[in-house]
């Protein structure tokens, strides 16, 4: 689809490797090596913010991203989830789910924020495959 004279990035591809997806929304994980467990719940319609949707869209929605949430607690210990939603650029809602360590580049400042310090600090490694099947396994359970 196009928004105005450019085409939208969301709709035209994925926006990171796809862990979970519905008629509705999708869930990715996004390859960044300093936030592994980074993910996004992107809704697939163009819908700028969540009073667009009807309440039960929106409840299906942050159902979730709280899966998500659980999902990536479970996987990596953080010591914070940072949970924001902008869609500033793109007209879909979506909302990143970061986890944050006290010794992560940026923190307290969030990951958009000034660098802190350097380097990459060691996480948990966990494949795409495994947060598939965990996801799954919590949507499963909260339905």
């Amino acid at each position: 689809m196009e928004i105005g004279s450019q085409i939208c990035e969301l709709c035209s591809n994925p926006g990171g490797v796809v862990l979970w997806q519905s008629a509705q929304c999708r869930v990715i994980r996004v390859d960044d090596p300093f936030y592994p467990g980074f993910c996004r719940v992107i809704w697939n319609e163009h819908v700028r913010e969540m009073t667009d949707l009807e309440p039960a869209e929106r409840d299906v929605l942050m159902r979730i991203v709280y899966a998500v949430e659980i999902v990536v607690r479970q996987l990596f210990s953080p010591d914070k989830i940072n949970l924001a939603s902008f869609g500033n650029v793109v007209p879909h809602i979506h909302w990143h789910i970061i986890p944050r360590w006290g010794d992560d580049r940026h923190f307290p400042e969030p990951v958009w924020g000034a660098v802190r310090r350097d380097g990459v600090t060691q996480r948990p490694v966990v494949s795409n495959e495994e947060m598939t099947r965990v996801l799954g396994r919590v949507l499963a359970k909260n339905e």
